[in-house]
This record gives C-alpha cells, sequence and structure tokens, in this order.
C-alpha cells in the first residue's frame, strides 16, 4: 500500500513539474528561422529578428515572421 502511494505521489509530482514546461512551449514567438531543414514554419522560437539571424548564419536559412504570431496580431487589430 505504501508504495502505491509513493508511485502515486510520484506521477503527481511529474505532471506538476511538466504542466509549466508544456505551457511555456505554445509561447508564438515572432520570428521562425526557415529553409530546407526547418520546413514552414520553421524553427520559430525567437523573439526578435536579431536573435534569428544570428542562428541562421553561415547557413542556407533565412528569417521570417511567425504566421501564427502575425495571424494573432490581425486578429487583434480587427
Amino acid at each position: 500500500m505504501r508504495s502505491l502511494i509513493c508511485a502515486a505521489l510520484a506521477a503527481a509530482s511529474a505532471l506538476a513539474v511538466a504542466a509549466p514546461v508544456s505551457t511555456a512551449s505554445a509561447k508564438e514567438y515572432k520570428y521562425c528561422l526557415q529553409g530546407k531543414r526547418w520546413g514552414y514554419p520553421g524553427n520559430c522560437q525567437f523573439s526578435t529578428y536579431q536573435q534569428c539571424m544570428v542562428t541562421a548564419s553561415g547557413t542556407v536559412d533565412y528569417c521570417d515572421i511567425n504566421p501564427r504570431y502575425a495571424a494573432r496580431e490581425r486578429e487583434r487589430y480587427r
């Protein structure tokens, strides 16, 4: 019985720790790294254009606005 309670507490702790991580990854950043390796919309984890360009430096990738971010901004101004 004690091991069952410990297992339940361990599972609850793991879920509590994992929840903030999943909500953080749901944030829509403004810029995406795009190219053959990344596809569309690409690697969208950049807050600034400069961050994206530094990551793209030396590759054939390029940076563009995140289409999901742009759509959200259009909705906001309607």
